[in-house]
């Protein structure tokens, strides 16, 4: 048997590609040469020449009976499972006879039962899951085309198969793989080979591709998904350094949304899609503003998104919807929807309009109601929550009666022996408490009296009237450009701004990039763009499963999967010969559901079979009793 290719349409591709035929050629009862097709395999485009060839043979091998298992080389991981794929195809499809239960190719062996170990154990689901992640990203073939060889590329795979199984430092991970992890087996690489350094290197290697990789990946799951880029969520996060980091360019001390303030920080910049794929990010310092990166990432967003030219929504928190930005994103050709940094004082509810109510996902009732302020062009909606008015209330009360607890202690001094009495001494503590309590002090009045020595006699407070702290609680606005949409679909578009949320928490916790170990500026950059590519891996993985009903995180998932194992078998038969058999154990009923979600398979490989035949044996044995003896 033989493969046949002709041109075809790829409707997958777009492009001409080689569509094959599994072919087997016999003479007929003229003693002329036929041809019957056993096999319409398609198109094979992710497949080399050589493996080709390999699948083949393998599969004249399983038909003709002979023991194709006993391999003197590592097999390929791809080619055996093709064979095994278009070998039940033909048998299926009646191509081919095969005796009732496969009895034809059962292997028949009498084994002394105490002999039968298991070792070499090793995980292999979540690595698998990974791997054909990986492949349907086509991010090998990416990389093969920046002239990367197959080694190269498949230490990269190995490292971020590991990065988003087991986020760990690279000294750390290279014991995981050596020994608990299956990876190697799957991509090809040396297990032995595995070092610290090694992964190091293959880090930096990746983070100079940065650019390149972001696009591509931006734009192959724009493809493969049907995705179309008509919502664009940007935001920022940070994570902190351990150690002093005092000679960085970019471990700057700032505000920690971790509440870090003794460790210098970095910021990170994300461009992410409803779906939860990112778009672009990039690395600031850790003291860079908010509100200061729009500028550099806006003209990039064209390139990272998808080239069908349509007007995108970019969605923002208040921190970075100065005007000067969203003039900048308006200029750009772009629409926004963000919140309001100010709450406006003086706005009107359109006559007739009584806006709608929706529910959270805790089921709490949020008033939405379009709102015309003079001073604004864009489209004004007010939200109204009952439990965020309830729970701002609450922190207006705790600060209201801490700040009235300091005017007291100030009052009371003036009465103390060394208390503090001067008229400008007691003007810097209202001062200090005022910047202490910003969003209370502009509700009270204050009066302060001292005498001709400038000596303080009386303090005394009262709450401003006809002025109410809580009167706004619970109350913001969203502002957007789009032209004259309704309060639902304003509402809906912004919670897409959850999904960023979501996409920080997972880098932060399930890719373990908080906190940053490294010294050097290059090996920081590396690893956070090292846990970013494995994002995209989860990412590709979630996003499918949620289509199908699974909402797990990541790490349920990756529990879940870590319950198939890769395991060796090994027995003495009555011959004395040692026979070996490596296999991947049936998924759980859990993992079998992942995989049909996916639409992935169920193992790396089928078997991997070996004989040591007695003589063999007896001489490795000798061989061992010599070196005791020398020694």
């Amino acid at each position: 048997m033989y493969f046949r290719a002709s041109m075809r349409h790829n409707p997958r591709t777009g492009e001409l590609s080689g569509y094959y035929r599994l072919v087997e050629s016999y003479r007929n009862r003229d003693n002329r040469i036929c041809h019957r097709t056993m096999l319409s395999a398609g198109f094979l485009d992710e497949l080399s020449g050589e493996q080709l060839k390999k699948i083949q043979q393998g599969l004249s091998m399983r038909i003709e009976g002979i023991d194709n298992t006993l391999f003197h080389d590592e097999p390929d991981p791809m080619v055996s499972s093709y064979v095994e794929r278009f070998y039940m195809q033909m048998v299926k499809g009646k191509r081919i006879d095969v005796l009732p239960n496969n009895k034809k190719n059962r292997d028949w062996q009498t084994i002394d039962m105490n002999t039968l170990r298991n070792k070499e154990v090793r995980e292999v689901g979540a690595e698998w899951l990974c791997s054909q992640a990986i492949r349907q990203l086509s991010l090998d073939k990416f990389l093969e085309s920046k002239g990367w060889d197959n080694k190269k590329i498949a230490l990269a795979m190995t490292h971020l198969i590991s990065r988003a199984v087991y986020p760990a430092s690279e000294y750390k991970t290279s014991f995981w793989i050596r020994e608990n992890s299956a990876v190697c087996e799957i991509t090809g690489y040396d297990a032995k080979m595995i070092t610290k350094d090694h992964l190091y290197k293959i880090s930096h290697a990746l983070y100079e591709q940065k650019e390149c990789l972001e696009q591509y990946l931006s734009h192959r799951t724009n493809e493969l998904f049907d995705l179309q880029d008509k919502i664009i969520l940007y935001d920022l996060t940070n994570t902190y350094f351990e150690g002093d980091k005092r000679h960085s360019r970019i471990a700057r001390f700032g505000r920690s949304k971790e509440k870090r303030s003794d460790a210098r920080l970095v910021v990170m910049a994300v461009v992410v899609n409803p779906e939860g794929f990112i778009k672009y990010s990039t690395i600031y310092e850790g003291n860079k503003a908010d509100c200061k990166t729009l500028a550099d990432m806006i003209d990039k967003l064209r390139l990272a998104t998808s080239s069908t030219g349509q007007k995108a929504l970019v969605v923002i928190d208040a921190g970075i919807a100065t005007d000067e930005n969203l003039n900048l994103i308006r200029e750009k050709g772009y629409d926004y929807l963000c919140v309001s940094r100010s709450n406006f004082k003086e706005y009107t509810i359109e006559p007739g309009g009584c806006g709608i109510t929706v529910l959270d996902k805790k089921r709490q009732r949020i008033e939405l109601v379009k709102a015309k302020v003079d001073s604004q062009t864009d489209y004004i909606l007010r939200v109204k929550s009952d439990s965020k008015g309830i729970k701002e209330s609450a922190m207006n009360s705790r600060f209201k009666d801490r700040f009235e607890e300091g005017l007291v202690n100030i009052k009371s001094s003036l009465h103390k022996k060394g208390g503090v009495k001067q008229l400008d001494k007691v003007h810097e503590r209202v001062g200090r408490l005022k910047q202490k309590y910003p969003s209370i002090h502009r509700f009270y009045r204050i009066d302060v009296l001292s005498n001709d020595k400038n000596i303080v006699t009386s303090v005394s407070w009262e709450i401003k009237p006809a002025v109410d702290p809580d009167q706004n609680s619970g109350i913001y606005f969203l502002r957007t450009s789009l032209a004259d949409p309704n309060e639902a679909t304003v509402w809906m578009f912004y919670n897409t701004i959850r999904d960023i949320e979501y996409t920080f928490r997972v880098l932060k916790n399930d890719l373990d990039l908080r906190p940053i170990f490294h010294q050097t500026d290059d090996a920081s950059l590396s690893h956070l763009h090292l846990g970013l590519l494995a994002y995209w891996l989860v990412n590709t993985v979630r996003y499918q499963l949620k289509q199908k009903g699974i909402r797990s995180d990541w790490r349920e998932i990756v529990r879940i999967m870590n319950t198939q194992k890769c395991v060796t078998t090994q027995a003495q038969n009555k011959s004395d010969e040692i026979i070996s058999v490596r296999r991947c154990s049936e998924p759980e009923e859990k993992a079998k559901q992942i995989y049909d979600a996916l639409n992935y398979k169920y193992a790396p490989f089928i078997r991997k079979k070996s004989v040591v035949l007695k003589t063999e044996l007896f001489s490795s044995v000798l061989t061992q009793t010599k070196e005791v003896i020398r020694v």
